[in-house]
């Protein structure tokens, strides 16, 4: 039993942040990059890291993270102007030499991708979220990535339906035959909702104890348990995968 009527998917799209990695792991090294950039400018590195490590931790989504790490290191609100430029800079083009996914994601994205069209969508700023992806070594398995900031900025992240509706036309497939993977609610699963498609929240990551809503079709601990939910409605069973 699946609990899945209607017709099935007809493709998988899957986030990145927390669903197929850990982001804590990414958000804790450009951290590093920026206090090494810090400590090159003529600040104290040390507790500018320290800061900014505390403030991404408080929501890594949210703007002005390093605005708010100088201040808390104690730089004067008049010497930011000065120094935010070059910080900015070495957050955005920091390259993580290795992202880890999570434990099974490679295994289970290969047995979605040999049953249906799987992309990845993901909010961020495109060089950063094109960094991560190659941090991973996933890139190979997501033949369509698409970065909701490429379409119009931080106005069109999830759950605006433009990044879905880009997906649905680069995979050839309507909107609403789409099974989102994310593990956020207010993201991943909202985004499906609002082209009348369905989704697997995954519960890890910084938001794993956000509450289930909206709700999702399925919930599930992992990315992997995730994608066997989804084969079970993608494959009938006794199907042989192509």
């Amino acid at each position: 039993m699946t609990g899945w009527s209607g017709p099935p998917p007809l493709g998988v799209v899957v986030d990145l942040d927390d669903t197929l990695y850990p982001q804590a792991e990414y958000l804790a090294s450009a951290a590093a990059a920026v206090g090494e950039a810090a400590a090159a400018a003529g600040l104290d590195g040390g507790p500018v890291h320290a800061a900014l490590r505390r403030e991404l931790a408080a929501g890594s989504d949210a703007g002005g993270t390093i605005d708010r790490a100088l201040l808390a290191a104690g730089v004067p609100a008049a010497d930011l102007p000065g120094h935010l430029p070059a910080l900015v800079a070495a957050f955005t083009a920091h390259t993580p030499p290795h992202l880890t996914p999570y434990p099974g994601v490679r295994d289970a994205l290969a047995a979605l991708a040999a049953v249906a069209p799987l992309a990845c969508l993901t909010d961020g700023n495109p060089v950063i979220q094109a960094a991560k992806l190659t941090a991973t070594g996933l890139l190979p398995l997501l033949p369509v990535v698409v970065v909701t900031d490429a379409l119009g900025g931080r106005g069109v992240r999830k759950p605006h339906p433009a990044g879905i509706g880009a997906v649905a036309s680069a995979l050839g497939v309507p909107a609403d035959r789409l099974l989102v993977i994310g593990d956020r609610p207010g993201k991943d699963v909202a985004v499906a909702a609002a082209v009348g498609a369905r989704a697997i929240r995954v519960r890890q990551g910084e938001y794993a104890a956000a509450p289930d809503e909206p709700a999702a079709w399925a919930v599930t601990a992992s990315f992997p348990a995730a994608a066997e939910r989804a084969l079970a409605v993608l494959r009938p069973v006794g199907a042989v995968a192509r």
